[in-house]
């Protein structure tokens, strides 16, 4: 047998190998494509040359027989993101090939048919394909070209045995053969990888639906019953996708290896997230469903087998901070604008956490000397994206207790405050950094020894769910395997039914023209008014056409955390006895709602709901203001914070007394100075 130990330097008959192996491929090719019984796309009929030339030029390149396998996938060659083969070295993957019709040529960035546009638009997030029709080969590494298009001479069609190609073919081979994935080496270049990869998975689930992939269709009716009953093919792909990537980011940040597959790794999650590896194995463990998303399934567990993540993240906890936000600008910025999704900066978020302590501390309003570190004061954040506002809750008690009995409490207490720090999150993928960064924040609070080698760190209770869904709707019966899900459904609802919650905090999403979106809180229990219902402008106040602008996310939530806290309207929406209870909301939100007239109700009713509201005018320049002086960057609408209260001895029938102030004009920054120095006694009109 003839070994080859430098490319092109061997020779039998007077040729090079190179030679040789081409004048091969062109005489089969030429066979293939003149035959008149061969039928099927052109492409179709040079995938048998193909496979031979790229296994004979990888031995050529230096790999040993055996070593190279292209697996074909052209029994799922009507799914447009699917690429032709994929390609393992010594059975790990190494990248992906497809194929075109030849004299097409390999260059995705030129293709003028809209189904090779389309594809390429989403096999350009893998990280190491090779394009070829046959008479051409490029090589493309996340969507750039990673070297010169190699063309051979000759045509494929007529050349036969004359075919030929520059021996920089089998360097591009070579190169193409010797990938291995590159651990990213900062948090934001994962995030990048992640998300180009999250999107290629949500491209795959949706071509599935829409194939009518049987265990894909029935994934989505349970799904939707589990969790959203209105998440249209669209919204199943996109979270089922989100789910899969942050699940396989939260084993590798635990340590957990991905190269004995996902079922593996969902399962050893499952020792310290149940909900996160339930899902996991949910979403990817029948058959069908996996070779159906192997493409992107497979390269996501490749490619993050490589993260490590402690060195990525230099033992800091605020490492996953901007995380989510990184990978949106990557995987689909539109949604986040969709969502109304705006991540809050930390200044502000260290703000409103200290003004509602001393809300809690002032005796001449709550009385609690410990303030968020009592033990009777509940906290939920109802948009908990990723985690931002009860971490900064933990810090907030772990710097009290620090002060109060000194750090060697501090590790008992958080782990006894965990219990009382709620959050509520529609998507997984904010939901899983979310107790990323709380699970790293405990352990930095607690010292690097809490929780042992399992992580078994005491956890806020975190819960995917939709905080403005129906907290008395009929639970349904789920399998043992979809239990996990099932019960954490269950136990937000019990929370948002029955459990006292004494502060409800955060930055609530923003959506104009949202009707429909409001779940409950808009559409209320059969038979009974819905507790937006309170806030709609009476008839006689003539306001019916500016009673379109209660139809915000925003508003909803400001109208469940009225009802979950003070107990505004719950006797009307639920047949209930009145409950009046003592507690605080504190969102920064726009600011339409303080004077806009469509919101008198909803004003009326704080009002009456409150015994004192204080008002932060965080955009004293108006709409629209320069970018620079916006606390969120992305948002041109006017903000508030506010922080309505109802003291524990507040007499019924008694209007809130309203404080306000303005932030400075001018930066941001000047902002964050001004916030830093707030007290609540000093400085409001």
């Amino acid at each position: 047998m003839l070994r080859v130990s430098r490319i092109g330097c061997e020779k039998r008959s007077g040729a090079t190998m190179l030679e040789q192996i081409l004048s091969v491929y062109g005489a089969a090719a030429k066979a293939k494509l003149a035959n008149p019984a061969i039928t099927g796309a052109p492409e179709d009929n040079i995938r048998a040359p193909i496979e031979e030339l790229i296994t004979a030029l990888a031995v050529e390149a230096g790999q040993q027989p055996g070593w190279v396998t292209l697996v074909g996938e052209s029994t799922l060659s009507a799914m447009g993101t699917r690429p032709d083969y994929a390609v393992t070295v010594r059975n790990a993957l190494t990248g992906f090939i497809e194929l075109k019709a030849p004299g097409k040529g390999a260059d995705p960035r030129k293709f003028s048919d809209p189904h090779d546009k389309r594809q390429w638009q989403k096999l350009k997030s893998l990280p190491n394909l090779l394009y070829s029709d046959g008479q051409s080969f490029s090589l493309w590494r996340d969507g750039a070209l990673a070297s010169q298009i190699i063309h051979l001479s000759g045509d494929l069609h007529t050349a036969g045995a004359k075919l030929s190609a520059p021996p920089s073919l089998l360097a591009l081979l070579a190169d193409f053969l010797a990938w291995t994935p590159i651990a990213p080496d900062s948090p934001r270049k994962l995030a990048e990888v992640s998300a180009r990869l999250c999107r290629l998975l949500r491209d795959e689930v949706m071509e599935g639906l829409e194939a009518g992939t049987q265990s894909l269709t029935d994934l989505a009716a349970e799904w939707r019953a589990l969790l959203f009953p209105q998440a249209d093919d669209a919204q199943f792909a996109d979270g089922y996708a989100q789910a899969v990537t942050f699940g396989l980011l939260m084993a590798r940040a635990q340590g957990i290896p991905l190269n004995q597959g996902i079922a593996h790794a969902a399962l050893a999650l499952r020792d310290t997230n149940t909900l996160i590896g339930t899902a996991l194995r949910l979403l990817t463990d029948d058959p069908q469903t996996q070779a159906a998303l192997n493409t992107a399934t497979s390269t996501l567990t490749r490619v993050l087998h490589e993260v490590h993540w402690p060195t990525l993240s230099k033992g800091r906890p605020d490492a996953w901070l901007y995380f989510y936000e990184d990978f949106l600008e990557v995987y689909d910025n539109a949604l986040r604008k969709k969502t109304g999704s705006y991540y809050t900066p930390p200044e502000v978020v260290e703000a409103m956490v200290r003004l509602t302590d001393e809300a809690l501390r002032d005796p001449a309003l709550f009385g609690r000397h410990e303030g968020l570190a009592a033990k009777d004061v509940t906290i939920c954040d109802p948009a908990t994206g990723t985690g931002t506002f009860l971490l900064g809750v933990l810090r907030k008690i772990a710097a009290t207790v620090t002060e109060d009995q000194g750090a060697g409490a501090v590790g008992p207490a958080l782990g006894a405050a965990a219990h009382r720090l709620i959050g509520f999150e529609l998507q997984f993928g904010p939901f899983a950094v979310a107790q990323l960064r709380l699970m790293a924040e405990m352990r930095a609070l607690m010292g690097a020894g809490a929780g042992g080698p399992g992580g078994n760190l005491p956890q806020p209770r975190l819960f995917v769910t939709d905080t403005l869904g129906d907290p008395y709707a009929a639970q349904t019966q789920f399998s043992t395997m979809l239990a996990p899900i099932g019960n954490s459904r269950r136990e937000a609802n019990a929370i948002k039914r029955s459990e006292p919650i004494t502060v409800v905090i955060g930055n609530p999403p923003y959506k104009v023209d949202a009707a429909g979106q409001g779940g409950w809180v808009e559409q209320g229990s059969p038979g009974r008014p819905s507790p937006m219902d309170l806030w709609a402008p009476l008839p006689q106040w003539h306001l019916g056409a500016h009673a379109k602008h209660l139809k915000n996310l925003y508003v909803f939530f400001w109208r469940w955390a009225a009802w979950k806290v003070f107990g505004s309207g719950h006797a009307e929406a639920t047949g209930e006895a009145e409950a009046r209870r003592p507690g605080i909301v504190c969102f920064i939100t726009a600011s339409g709602f303080l004077n806009g007239p469509g919101f008198q109700g909803m004003r009326a009713d704080l009002r009456a709901s409150c015994s004192d509201i204080w008002v932060i005018d965080a955009s004293p320049e108006g709409h629209q203001p320069a970018v620079n002086s916006r606390i969120f960057q992305g948002v041109q609408q006017e903000i508030c914070i506010v922080l309505a209260l109802r003291r524990p001895d507040a007499t019924p029938g008694e209007a809130a007394r309203i404080r306000y102030r303005a932030l400075p004009q001018g930066h941001r920054e000047d902002k964050f100075r001004a916030l830093a120095g707030l007290t609540l006694t000093d400085g409001w009109q």
